[in-house]
């Protein structure tokens, strides 16, 4: 995994894995967002502890008495997929999370759509507004952790629209007396970079503080746009 690989070669990769039969894209999925969720605990150990605020086993996971431990955005395609397994398997581990998407859940593509019934069976998906995600901060916990599961390699300029509820959401939390310290998780890259050259694709790109790629490092990884960002090179069996 020490290669780098582009967006199409990525693609070409997947397809050629489940085009042979020796995985499926339901299993690529799944074993995305748990490595996710790996690293999100490798990055942070002390947010563990999130879990220990419900009050009792049994209790519901999106108690009202407890605040948010994670935000996760979720986008029109794979890379929302992966949101959806994250969500769930934060879940797992009793952290209360909030799901947003963006675009028409019913053009979802299968993978997709199939975890995003997963999840609307445990909790409600918000579709993702400024108002939205601005509310969820109001009940987030001090440390929350905010996950940008949008839209990975395959993005295109411009992506200015997409992410104005994410910085509308950035420009309240910095403005909060209380000044929270959330921490920012990119799935692939963050939203507003070409997964290619690095380039910015909108004038506010979403920021991060870890980045989870799978497989292999993107060119984009190299950029000194994404300098500050602690990267993660996830196996996921291609």
């Amino acid at each position: 995994m020490s290669e780098t690989v582009t967006a199409a070669q990525m693609k070409a990769v997947e397809q050629a894995a489940m085009q042979s039969g020796r995985v499926s894209g339901r299993a690529l999925m799944e074993r995305a967002g748990a490595g996710v969720v790996r690293a999100i605990s490798d990055r942070w150990p002390h947010l563990q502890g999130a879990a220990a605020r419900v009050p009792a086993a049994g209790a519901p996971l999106n108690a009202e008495s407890t605040p948010i431990d994670a935000i996760v955005l979720c986008g029109p395609g794979n890379n929302g997929g992966d949101g959806y397994v994250i969500a769930r398997l934060l879940a797992e581990k009793r952290w209360r999370v909030f799901v947003s998407n963006f675009g028409d859940i019913s053009a979802l593509p299968p993978d997709a759509k199939a975890n995003y019934d997963l999840w609307a069976r445990h909790a409600p998906v918000v579709p993702m507004t400024s108002k939205a995600l601005c509310d969820a901060v109001d009940d987030a916990a001090e440390r929350v952790v905010i996950v940008d599961a949008l839209f990975g390699i395959g993005q295109r300029a411009p992506m200015d629209e997409p992410l104005a509820p994410f910085n509308a959401m950035i420009q309240y939390i910095s403005n909060q007396v209380s000044g929270r310290a959330p921490s920012f998780v990119a799935v692939d890259l963050p939203t507003g970079y070409d997964a290619d050259t690095g380039d910015a694709l909108a004038d506010r790109p979403a920021p991060a503080d870890l980045i989870v790629t799978f497989h292999a490092r993107k060119p984009c990884h190299d950029s000194p746009n994404l300098a500050d960002a602690t990267l993660t090179i996830v196996d996921i069996g291609l």
